[in-house]
This record gives structure tokens, C-alpha cells and sequence, in this order.
């Protein structure tokens, strides 16, 4: 009986090897890859952070702008509906009285147009006001 117990030892053994090796190359491709950086704007050059809301009516593409805008380094830091769901088009909200953050958020999805409706708020410096027409933007890296 003390014969049959060895089989599984050894595939535990196995298994337990390939999961240090493979946590291993995970720590030298976490050195060795460069990560993404954060873009930054303003004069203090501080990580531009963005509320992204969907004022479309289309399901899901408040958080398929959101990753976008992550994976290209912006920090997003609120994700939700707008008060209306049909805005014509998508704009890009410069909240900060320097509207620098704004206008590389704009360039990033394309060149959308940028307004100014500054307030004080610690949320966010840009607000995405996504549209009807946010289907024309291209949400893929």
C-alpha cells in the first residue's frame, strides 16, 4: 500500500516544479518588459486622469473606451452612463483650467473635438462624453 501512494507524490512533485518555473520566467519578463507609461499632462506633469461616460445608449462601450484609454497609459478613474443617452457626438471635456490634458486624450482617440467647462474636482482633469457616433472610434491598441 506504501507503493501506491509514490505515483502521485512524483506528479505532485511535477506539478510543483513547472509552477516555480513558470513563476520564475514571470518574474523575469515583469523586469524585462517594458510596462506601459502613464501619460501625463498639466505643468506638474501629473498622470492625466479621466471619468469616462457613456451618453451613446450602447451597452459596453463605456468599458471598451476605458481600456483603451488605459492600455495607451491614461489613468481612468471613473466609468459610468451620462445623464442623456443620446449625444450626438463624443467630445472630450477639458475639467482643468490648462485644457494640455484634454487636447492628448482628444489626440489619442483620434482627434476628437475638446470643449472647456472647467470645475474643481479632484476626480478628474478630462471627462469622455461618449456619442451616437462613438462606434467610428477605434477602441483597439
Amino acid at each position: 500500500m506504501s507503493g501506491a501512494g509514490r505515483p502521485a507524490a512524483g506528479w505532485v512533485t511535477a506539478v510543483l516544479a513547472v509552477a516555480v518555473a513558470v513563476l520564475g520566467l514571470s518574474a523575469v519578463y515583469g523586469r524585462q518588459v517594458p510596462r506601459i507609461k502613464m501619460r501625463t499632462g498639466g505643468r506638474e506633469g501629473r498622470v492625466i486622469r479621466i471619468q469616462v461616460l457613456n451618453g451613446s445608449g450602447e451597452g459596453g462601450v463605456g468599458s471598451r473606451a476605458a481600456a483603451f484609454l488605459r492600455e495607451g497609459g491614461f489613468h481612468v478613474v471613473e466609468v459610468g452612463n451620462a445623464e442623456l443617452s443620446d449625444y450626438p457626438a463624443t467630445l472630450v471635456v477639458a475639467r482643468a483650467a490648462d485644457p494640455a490634458a484634454a487636447r492628448s486624450v482628444a489626440r489619442y482617440l483620434g482627434g476628437l473635438p475638446v470643449i472647456r467647462q472647467v470645475w474643481s474636482s479632484d476626480l478628474a482633469e478630462v471627462t469622455v462624453v461618449l456619442g451616437k457616433d462613438s462606434g467610428r472610434l477605434k477602441l483597439e491598441p
